[in-house]
Order: structure tokens, then C-alpha cells, then sequence
């Protein structure tokens, strides 16, 4: 029987997902089976099927999503009895002092809030698209940008993401 990877991730415009679709596809390329798995589907259960776990979630305003941790609380025992990774995707990741899960202020502070230590970890880069956001968001983040040395320019769309990076963690994902 194939072995199956639940790629289970929580987005906030979308990226996130395509980081997971593009692991899903190197991941068909070893010969596994993955599923897609946004993180209010799999609060319903449902994983232990599965023979690897993987979790992925996105930074806004300097913290992940409550649910993501919320999550990972209450199925810590199921994450710890079987191979499992996490990633995190933030703009923080741009910059090459900030990209690894040791050195990401974000990823450093989450897993060391939680019960669980994945086997596998990561950061990725996450993508800048200015005109897709909210007014609010849109100047919020600009102020962010602005004091860590970022793009302010409001028409800026700039896709972050090392895709050979997210490949060779997808490559590890297949030999847990």
C-alpha cells in the first residue's frame, strides 16, 4: 500500500496552499500519495489514516493562526506517534538570516509554545502582493515593511518563495 501524507495547512491569501499544492505534486513524484487538508477540515479528525503529517501555516501580523496551535494542543499524541513536519511561510523569510526554523523569530516562538517537536521543520519566504489586500491590511503591512527595511510600494507583488527550498522539504517529507 502507497504511503499517505496529510498536508494539512492554514492560509490567509492563499499562499500557503500553493507551497502545500507544489510539495503535493514532488511528493506524487516519489510515488506517495499526499491529500490537501485545510486545518478547520482536520480539527474534525480523521488522521489517523494517515502515515505522515505534515503542518503548514502563515504568519500574519508577527503570529500564526490561533487554530494552528489550537490544533496541534489537542492532537499532540497523534503528531508524536508518527513521522511529522512543519513549515511556516512568512515575509520575515526573505531575508537569509531569518529563513531557517532556528534563526525565524516566528517559527522559533510557536514551536517553542508547543507539546509537539516535529522531526522535520522549516521556513519559507512568503509572497508580497500589496494590491490583493484589504486598505487596512495593505497599510499595516507597509509599516511592517518599512521598519524591517521591505518594499512600501503599494502596487508592489513580489513572490518571495525559494521553490527548490519548498522541493528538497517536500524530497524530506518522502523519507521520514
Amino acid at each position: 500500500m502507497t504511503e499517505s501524507i496529510a498536508l494539512i495547512y492554514s492560509t490567509t491569501d492563499g499562499h500557503t496552499l500553493k507551497i502545500c499544492q507544489r510539495m503535493q505534486t514532488c511528493i506524487a513524484a516519489a510515488g506517495k500519495h499526499s491529500v490537501l487538508i485545510p486545518i478547520a477540515q482536520a480539527r474534525v479528525g480523521g488522521l489517523a489514516d494517515f502515515d505522515t503529517l505534515v503542518i503548514g501555516a502563515n504568519i500574519r501580523y508577527g503570529h500564526h493562526a490561533a487554530d494552528v496551535g489550537e490544533f496541534i494542543r489537542a492532537n499532540a499524541e497523534l503528531l508524536a506517534s508518527r513521522p511529522s513536519a512543519f513549515f511556516s511561510v512568512n515575509l520575515v523569510a526573505r531575508k537569509s538570516n531569518k529563513n531557517q526554523p532556528e534563526t525565524n523569530p516566528y517559527a522559533r516562538r510557536f514551536l517553542r509554545q508547543l507539546p509537539w517537536r516535529p522531526r522535520l521543520a522549516a521556513v519559507f519566504a512568503g509572497k508580497l502582493d500589496y494590491p490583493s489586500y484589504r486598505p487596512l491590511d495593505r497599510w499595516i503591512i507597509r509599516i511592517i515593511m518599512l521598519i524591517t527595511g521591505g518594499p512600501t510600494d503599494p502596487c508592489t507583488v513580489i513572490e518571495y518563495t525559494d521553490w527548490r527550498q519548498v522541493e528538497d522539504f517536500a524530497d524530506a517529507i518522502c523519507r521520514l
